[in-house]
């Protein structure tokens, strides 16, 4: 099985990398791929440019077996549409079982997506979720749960999609945002992204005004 994480990972920083290798392990997941997207469709555009976030990604997981880049979104002209990445995985590896990995906001957000229902039809969904996690029991997120979840990580193996997971992971509470805020006001971000990434950042001069680079 691979794992499919998406983001602007803008920076990446520990609250994308834990959580994942996590669930890599949890679920037995043949490797994660990062799939940094180019224009989010529900969010500003990142303050990076999509090359030099692709390049802090190889950097943050450089020597760590299992992890790959994917950057099939980095020259996409339109929005990054999830519906979309997975239909290109799909065919790139048609005999492969696709893993969506969520965190519970998105997940909760769902709804929202581009032909969101039709997510189920390429690959399993699991949704990233801190321990003890109330999951909604109304509405179309509900039902989708009472459909579609499975209580072990031993049917996902059985079928090569419309199953839905939730694997409890350690959430840390970092956010690009508040990175961001502390390189551009001249602080350290030590500890909330790994000291290699820190060390690009510094020398390419990422995040220390306002504007796009």
């Amino acid at each position: 099985m691979i794992g499919i994480l998406g983001g602007t990972f803008d920076p990446v920083h520990y609250g994308h990398l834990r959580p994942a290798l996590e669930v890599k392990d949890a679920l037995g997941l043949s490797e994660i791929r990062l799939v940094p997207c180019h224009l989010p469709p529900h969010r500003p555009p990142p303050l990076a440019s999509a090359r030099a976030r692709a390049d802090l990604l190889a950097v943050a997981i450089a020597g760590h077996e299992g992890f790959v880049i994917d950057e099939r979104e980095l020259d996409r002209p339109t929005p990054s549409w999830t519906i979309d990445t997975l239909e290109a995985l799909k065919q790139d590896f048609p005999a492969r079982t696709l893993c969506l990995l969520t965190g519970m906001d998105a997940f909760i957000g769902l709804p929202g997506w581009h032909r969101w229902r039709e997510l189920n039809n390429y690959c399993h969904l699991v949704v990233m979720t801190r321990p003890g996690a109330v999951f909604p029991d109304t509405g179309e997120l509900g039902e989708l749960i009472a459909r579609r979840r499975v209580p072990e990580v031993a049917p996902l193996r059985s079928k090569s999609s419309g199953m839905l997971f939730f694997q409890p992971v350690t959430q840390l509470e970092i956010s690009g945002t508040r990175i961001r805020g502390l390189l551009q006001s001249g602080r350290d971000a030590s500890f909330l992204v790994p000291e290699r990434v820190l060390a690009l950042i510094r020398e390419q001069g990422l995040y220390t005004s306002g504007a796009r680079v």
